[in-house]
């Protein structure tokens, strides 16, 4: 598959610092990436009571463990899950478009609390894991096979999004102080050359 076809996942990992004076065209993309950081982020916490007697430390699920496979019935998606590791500032699948990446660094899907970010590619002219991730729709199911059973997801947020935004997000993306959820991303948007964008699904455990 040539690489050009391939939509790869590669945003900064940690929080980037505005230009002195930005223009215009800039502040709007900030106040888009402000509304996709409250998009991403853990619901809000409870009130002062619940401050002052916090409930029992959530427990992992039953079948908590590092990923193997994603299921995905409404989409077709059946797809191997490989650790993968920071390169510098990207985070990038495998290069085999079928495979799926889950970034080790992270929490593993079951898990309490954290984001368990997995990755696939998109190919343009079809062939890739994650090909129609963008028709996913709210309450879809999606199944994770790890080391210690299968853990069960519902999609509950999904948004396309500008590549500098997701950039922009990756705090929220990577965050490993929410309740535990799963996070897919791969690539959207291809113009001919390249991708322009990313679709991002956030999905929460079912017990």
């Amino acid at each position: 598959m040539p690489a050009a076809a391939l939509g790869v996942l590669s945003f900064a990992a940690a929080a980037v610092t505005w230009p002195e004076g930005p223009q215009a065209e800039d502040r709007d993309s900030a106040d888009r990436a402000s509304a996709v950081a409250a998009v991403l982020a853990s619901r809000p916490a409870g009130d002062a009571r619940t401050a002052r007697h916090p409930p029992p430390a959530p427990a992992a699920l039953p079948g908590a463990g590092v990923p193997t496979r994603v299921v995905i019935e409404a989409l077709g998606v059946d797809a191997p899950v490989l650790s993968v590791a920071m390169q510098g500032r990207s985070l990038d699948p495998p290069p085999d478009p079928q495979d799926l990446g889950w970034w080790a660094a992270g929490a593993r899907p079951g898990d309490a609390r954290g984001s368990a970010l997995v990755t696939g590619h998109t190919v343009h002219d079809g062939g890739g894991a994650l090909d129609d991730l963008e028709e996913i729709v709210r309450g879809t199911e999606i199944r994770v096979r790890t080391s210690g059973g299968t853990v069960r997801y519902v999609a509950e947020r999904i948004a396309v999004l500008d590549k500098r935004d997701v950039a922009r997000s990756a705090p929220q993306l990577f965050s490993q102080e929410t309740g535990g959820r799963l996070v897919l991303v791969t690539c959207e948007g291809w113009d001919g050359t390249g991708y322009r964008s990313n679709v991002v699904v956030v999905a929460s455990p079912v017990a």
